[in-house]
């Protein structure tokens, strides 16, 4: 039985908002240093949070933001800019409060339905991508999608290859998100409601390329606290960690053709694990990639 999503975790809680006085009215600059002055102490990236914010705000692209710094801000703007300052001080993801992220070369919607997809996972990407383009119209498969960021860069970058992209997620939240994102960039993707390989009918044909970055996450790992705002169904899978790709494991030679790949994001420190479950499942040519930080990041295999 598939497991049913838990409502993503939202912040209730009223927040104070830190003192504006002084600059009032003032100009998008003013506001962009008194809002990198509020966050030094609270991110190592207090200057681009501050623009990133303020470009969400002013519904221009960061990259314009410098044509906008003479502009001055109204005492409602300014209200809703201190009050998302303040809740960066608290912790809240800039991705969440934007409402967007960027990644691999899309920028994506996110809400925290979703994980929010990182530079790590573009080794996934890259991976599947130089895989993928020897096919001739491949078949590809993205296991837990959230805000679909590795489909879709998946059919971006095989364009000329003509591919069938599928997505599932057991969230129907994280789904919504994703067909926005897909809709927004125009890329076309079968998305699917449910569990891993549940979400599929028995009539589907098997994928030349299977990719997951699923929970994995222990239960009880300390840096849980620090991701708090993201959805727990997205990052844990049992004690540890592995409870996820288990269960793709069970089902994924089913759903491949043979000579398929299947690739499995993973933590940094189950690489050898991750490869012994793939070996023990009859995977061949089972090996792992690191990300730009050097770290083992992704494992994958044939099947025979």
């Amino acid at each position: 039985m598939s497991a049913m999503p838990l409502p993503p975790i939202r912040d209730t809680q009223p927040r104070p908002v830190a003192p504006v006085e002084g600059l009032a009215p003032g100009t998008a600059q003013d506001w962009l240093g008194w809002a990198a002055r509020e966050l030094e102490a609270h991110s190592d990236s207090a200057q681009a949070d501050a623009e990133v914010l303020l470009a969400a705000l002013l519904q221009t692209p960061r990259s314009q933001l410098r044509g906008a710094l003479e502009q001055p801000l109204s005492a409602a703007l300014v209200l809703r800019y201190a009050a998302q300052v303040e809740r960066r001080r608290q912790g809240e993801p800039v991705a969440y409060l934007s409402g967007r992220q960027g990644f691999w070369t899309l920028d994506l919607q996110v809400d925290n339905g979703v994980l929010i997809p990182r530079p790590d996972t573009e080794t996934l990407v890259e991976w599947a991508l130089q895989w993928a383009r020897d096919l001739a119209a491949p078949r590809l498969l993205d296991l837990g999608t959230g805000s679909g960021a590795i489909a879709l860069a998946l059919a971006d970058g095989l364009r000329q290859r003509t591919p069938a992209v599928w997505a599932t997620d057991v969230s129907p939240a994280a789904l919504r998100i994703a067909r926005d994102n897909a809709r927004e960039l125009q890329l076309p993707v079968e998305f699917r409601e449910g569990s891993w390989f549940e979400a599929l009918e028995s009539g589907v044909s098997p994928f030349d390329l299977i990719v997951s970055n699923p929970p994995y996450v222990a239960a009880d790992d300390p840096h849980l606290p620090d991701l708090r705002y993201e959805p727990r169904l997205a990052l844990t899978a049992g004690v540890d960690g592995l409870d996820a790709i288990r269960d793709i494991l069970c089902d994924a030679a089913t759903w491949l053709k043979p000579g398929g790949l299947l690739l499995l994001e993973h933590g940094c420190d189950q690489a050898a694990a991750v490869r012994a479950l793939l070996n023990q499942t009859g995977f061949a040519g089972v090996q792992t990639r690191r990300d730009l930080g050097g770290r083992e990041r992704v494992s994958g295999g044939l099947r025979p």
